[in-house]
C-alpha cells in the first residue's frame, strides 16, 4: 500500500508541474492513453506487453540521450560468421574506419559480425543492443557490461532504436535477421519514414551475396513494377571498406539533415549553396516537387529554438512518392557548397 500511496503523491505532483514543464504536452499525452486503457476491457498480457515495452524504450531513451549529437551507425550481419572469415575482419576494419571519421557505432551485441563491430570500434564508440533468446544471443565480450550494453525484451523495440539512433546503416552478409533488417530498412527509406540516411551493403571482395540479392530485386521486384527503378538508389553495395565509410562521410559533407514543417520539407546544409546551383537543383529535381520551387531559406518560425537554427535550408513541397530521387538530389548537393556556416553547430550531428 505504501508503494500505491507514493505512487498517487508522484502522479499528483507531476500532473501539477505539467504547465511548466518543457515536454508537459507530450507527458499529458501519454499519462491520459494510459488511463484510458485503464477503463478499457484488455487483457492482462496486454499489459505485460505494453509495460515491457515502455521498459524497454526507458532503458533506451536514458542510454542514448548523453550521446544523442554524435552521429552513429548501425552495423547488421550474421551472429554465425566465424572470427576467422573475411567477412568478420571486414567488419572489424569498416567499424575501426568510421570510427576514425566520427561516427559511433550500434550492433545487436551478439557474436560474428556485431562483435566484429564492437571490437573495430571500441567500446568506448559503441553500442549493443542485445536481444533476450532461447538460444545463441548474448552480448560479446567487447560490449558486455558496458553502461552503453542495452537489454531488450521486443524485437520491435530493438529495431526502433536501431534506426531512431542511427544516421547510416552498414549491412554484412547474413541469415534471416539480417535479410530482414535490409528489408524493413528500404521499406522505411522508401516510403520515407526514416531517413534519409546512407545504406551500404559490404561483401567479402569479390563476393555475390549481395549482388545476387541486387539482382533479386531487380528482376522479380523493380522490372515487374512492384518498385520503383529510383528505389534502387536507396542503396550502395561494395566489397571495399574504404568506399563504404566514403559514401557514408560524404553524405554529410553538405548535406546535415531534414524534417517536415507544416507542408514544407525542409533541408539542413552545413553551408550555403549558390544561386545557380539552385538553379540546377530545380532543373534536374523539380519532378520532387508538388508545387512551387526549391528555395534557400533562413530556419523557419518554428524552427528558430532549433539548436541548428542559423543553418541554411532549402525548403519545398515534396512530391513523396519517390524517395530514391530525393536521395539523388542529396547526391548532387554534396558536391556542391560554399563558404561554410559561422558558429557551427559544437558537436556533430
Amino acid at each position: 500500500m505504501d508503494d500505491l500511496a507514493d505512487l498517487k503523491n508522484d502522479l499528483l505532483a507531476t500532473i501539477d508541474r505539467l504547465p511548466s514543464m518543457t515536454h508537459g504536452k507530450w507527458i499529458q499525452r501519454a499519462l491520459e492513453t494510459i488511463l484510458r486503457l485503464s477503463e478499457t476491457e484488455i487483457d492482462r498480457l496486454d499489459w505485460k506487453i505494453l509495460s515491457a515495452s515502455i521498459g524497454d524504450m526507458e532503458r533506451a531513451f536514458q542510454v542514448f540521450h548523453p550521446y544523442r549529437h554524435i552521429r552513429k551507425v548501425a552495423v547488421f550481419g550474421s551472429a554465425r560468421t566465424n572470427d576467422t572469415a573475411p567477412e568478420y575482419q571486414l567488419a572489424y576494419d569498416f567499424a575501426q574506419a568510421i570510427t576514425q571519421q566520427g561516427f559511433m557505432t550500434i550492433t545487436g551485441a551478439g557474436g560474428g559480425i556485431m562483435a566484429a563491430a564492437n571490437a573495430g570500434a571500441g567500446a568506448e564508440n559503441s553500442f549493443g543492443l542485445n536481444i533476450q533468446l532461447p538460444y545463441e544471443q548474448g552480448a560479446n565480450k567487447y560490449i558486455a557490461g558496458d553502461p552503453k550494453s542495452i537489454p531488450f525484451k521486443y524485437f520491435f523495440t530493438r529495431k526502433l532504436f536501431f534506426l531512431r539512433e542511427s544516421d547510416a546503416v552498414a549491412l554484412f552478409p547474413g541469415g534471416f535477421g539480417t535479410q530482414d533488417e535490409a528489408l524493413e530498412t528500404l521499406t522505411l527509406c522508401q516510403t520515407g519514414r526514416y531517413g534519409p540516411v546512407p545504406m551500404v551493403l559490404i561483401d567479402r571482395p569479390g563476393g555475390t551475396y549481395w549482388r545476387d540479392w541486387d539482382s533479386y530485386l531487380r528482376k522479380n521486384l523493380a522490372a515487374t513494377g512492384l518498385i520503383g527503378v529510383g528505389d534502387l538508389n536507396l542503396y550502395t553495395i561494395t566489397d571495399d571498406i574504404q568506399v563504404a565509410a566514403e559514401v557514408i562521410r560524404t553524405f554529410y559533407q553538405v548535406y546535415h539533415s531534414s524534417r517536415y514543417v507544416g507542408e514544407q520539407f525542409v533541408m539542413r546544409l552545413k553551408m550555403a549553396i549558390s544561386d545557380r546551383d539552385l538553379e540546377l537543383l530545380n532543373r534536374e529535381f523539380g519532378s520532387l516537387v508538388s508545387s512551387g520551387r526549391i528555395v534557400q531559406t533562413t530556419a523557419l518560425d518554428d524552427e528558430l529554438e532549433d539548436s541548428i537554427s542559423h543553418l541554411p535550408r532549402l525548403t519545398f513541397k515534396l512530391d513523396r512518392r519517390d524517395f530514391g530521387k530525393l536521395y539523388q538530389m542529396i547526391g548532387k548537393i554534396n558536391q556542391m557548397g560554399g563558404d561554410p556556416c559561422p558558429n557551427t553547430h559544437p558537436e556533430s550531428k
